[in-house]
């Protein structure tokens, strides 16, 4: 079902901070820059490797405001880890497999994730402890 890592979600207090020290220290590089205001996160995809599955990423996740779930996250938890995302080839599908296991859906259905992807969480219980992402990237039109 997965096909590699896509991300690793890691909150942070101040994106650019975090981002500066993702290019210095190990030479990462950011290919985008959002806010998401439903998720309620200003966010940065920098690039770490390719591999014949996909591209993989480090994912900067700083809150809009405390009162988001990343805001609370840092709140209780301080910066660090945040979630994996999960490249899979189809979500919707995905889901329907996952839940039929008994892992508890946090989306029921796909929605908007970053640089076009769709995406959908399961619930950290029942992962391990672990926000889980599951991410189909967009489809690239040649």
């Amino acid at each position: 079902m997965f096909l590699r890592i896509d991300h690793v979600g890691i909150a942070c207090r101040n994106l650019e901070e975090s981002i500066a020290f993702y290019e210095s220290a190990f030479g990462l590089t950011v290919v985008s820059r959002e806010v998401n205001e439903e998720q309620g996160v200003r966010e940065a995809m920098l690039h770490v490797a390719d591999a014949e599955a996909g591209a993989s990423y480090i994912q900067l996740l700083e809150p809009l405001g405390p009162d988001t779930p990343v805001g609370k996250f840092i709140a209780k938890r301080g910066e660090g880890v945040h979630h994996v995302g999960y490249g899979v080839a189809d979500v919707a599908k995905a889901l329907e497999e996952i839940e039929a296991k008994g892992i508890r859906l946090i989306d029921r259905r796909p929605r908007h994730g970053s640089m076009g992807a769709s995406i959908a969480f399961l619930h950290p219980k029942d992962v391990g402890g672990v926000l889980t992402e599951l991410v189909e990237a967009p489809r690239r039109t040649t």
